[in-house]
């Protein structure tokens, strides 16, 4: 079957291989075909569009020699006089022959446009999103036609990621759901349901001084961005939470059985967490929230840190829950042996205080973060994920203060200079310094988030560094980046 993807890299699939498609240029002729979802393009159009304002004199040529290599490429066993089937001419100019189960940016239209009871629409949004790859048209952000369509998807993506937040709720999913709403309401802070829905989810899981802080924080944005205040929709529902007009929050959904799948844990194997505290009752309240989670797993309890090296080397965990303070062998000094040994597995340190000497050495020796142990199953969960997916500095009541308190300070065993660094890479490290994500920090670069991963990655190997939490220390020790300072470009 012949398939085309446009939900990150672009390609034609042949029963699951990839077809070359030629050159930049020649592939922007399919992609722009793609994009009129059908409809037949003039070739004027194309041409056009491929060389705004320049077009070269062969330019009608061209784009028929482009078409030709496309068609053998598309359908190699077509006859030399057989009239195409895919891409057929039409109208003084060309169109794209397909379904929508052909091509992932149309199945991706038709699955968010689609509507249904709230069970359904869970499903149907979550499948929507799966098709997602990477930004939309990433390799053709040089043509206006492909930034436009691009913008068009990701506002779709944008509604996908909401409509299904919403069909949660009404399942009564809002403690799984906060975490994935604060990161969303973060990423998109002028998106009044992006704070409506979180708002609401923190409200359904008994937090309503959170839920209110909420939109106190997008009251402030938009002041601060727009010069408004929050919308007639969002002033309601902070009138109704103050009054308690709302309905009581939900019960917490009941965990899902054994061998079930979720959005969390769809599409590969559970995370294996190990636990490393010294009080039983941490442990076991970490079990609980473990075997309760889809997509995570318990993979072992220490109660200090020689056995918390020894479990770590004999089951090889994919994330390491580590008390800072244990006797015998303190936290600092465990996560320094593990991290040092070959793949390790990422580390969070856990804390109730803990001196900000030890923290700060903690993220030098290259955790991933920090997390409270009185922080809420959502946050440990959203933590462990974060972690896993190669983010860092977790919990900000810890990470800010302690970076606030040895930003400027060098030390012997700092990382190189960064002097010679190139700006956009430079611009990435601030980012990450902030706490960006890659998915952030492409949208807010306009790069494809593979790139932005190998820029973190030529960070990381430049600076002679293991986690992306020492990156931030690096930025913050050299002075790049400054506490309370905003990222501009």
């Amino acid at each position: 079957m012949l398939t085309f993807t446009a939900l990150g890299p672009f390609h034609a699939w042949s029963d699951g291989v990839p077809l070359d498609l030629g050159g930049q240029r020649q592939r922007a002729v399919l992609a722009r075909l793609l994009v009129a979802g059908g409809r037949a393009v003039p070739v004027t159009t194309l041409i056009d569009e491929l060389w705004p304002g320049d077009p070269p004199a062969q330019a009608l040529s061209t784009i028929q020699g482009y078409v030709s290599r496309l068609r053998r490429a598309l359908e190699p066993g077509r006859a030399p006089r057989e009239e195409a089937g895919v891409l057929v001419s039409a109208a003084r100019g060309y169109a794209l022959r397909a379904t929508a189960d052909q091509v992932d940016a149309w199945r991706f239209e038709d699955l968010v446009q689609s509507d249904g009871d709230p069970a359904r629409l869970w499903e149907t949004m979550d499948a929507a999103l799966a098709l997602w790859r990477g930004p939309a048209l990433a390799e053709f952000t040089d043509l206006t036609w492909a930034v436009t369509e691009s913008g068009r998807l990701e506002e779709l993506r944008l509604v996908a990621v909401e409509r299904r937040a919403g069909a949660g709720l009404a399942l009564g999913r809002a403690t799984a759901l906060v975490a994935d709403l604060e990161a969303h309401a973060s990423a998109y802070p002028l998106r009044e349901e992006a704070w409506r829905l979180l708002a609401l989810a923190l409200y359904r899981t008994g937090r309503q001084g959170d839920a209110l802080g909420a939109l106190r924080r997008a009251r402030a944005i938009w002041r601060d961005e727009l010069g408004l205040d929050l919308t007639s929709g969002l002033q309601r529902l902070e009138g109704d939470m103050l009054a308690q007009r709302l309905e009581e929050p939900a019960a917490p959904a009941a965990p899902a059985p054994a061998g079930s799948s979720s959005p969390a844990s769809a599409g590969g194997p559970a995370l294996r967490v190990l636990v490393a505290d010294d009080q039983a009752l941490v442990r076991a309240g970490m079990r609980t929230v473990l075997s309760d989670e889809a997509g995570l797993e318990p993979a072992g309890e220490a109660a200090d840190g020689e056995e918390a090296i020894a479990l770590v080397r004999r089951t090889r965990p994919d994330v390491v829950l580590l008390d800072i303070q244990m006797p015998r062998l303190d936290g600092l000094a465990a996560a320094r042996r593990i991290l040092a040994d070959e793949r390790p597995p990422k580390v969070i340190v856990m804390t109730t205080f803990g001196s900000d000497e030890n923290l700060y050495a903690a993220l030098r020796a290259g955790v991933s973060g920090f997390v409270l142990k009185t922080s809420p199953p959502e946050q440990l969960v959203a933590a462990i994920r974060a972690a896993a997916a190669g983010d860092a500095l977790i919990d900000p009541a810890v990470t800010t203060r302690v970076i606030a308190g040895f930003a400027g300070r060098t030390d012997p065993a700092s990382p190189p200079a960064l002097a010679g660094l190139p700006d956009d890479r430079i611009d990435v490290l601030k980012l990450v310094a902030r706490g960006l994500t890659n998915q952030q920090i492409a949208q807010t670069l306009a790069l494809p988030e593979p790139a932005v991963a190998a820029e973190v990655t030529a960070l990381l190997d430049h600076l002679g560094l293991i986690d992306r939490a020492q990156l931030v220390v690096a930025a913050y020790e050299s002075g790049l980046v400054t506490p309370g300072t905003a990222i501009t470009k």
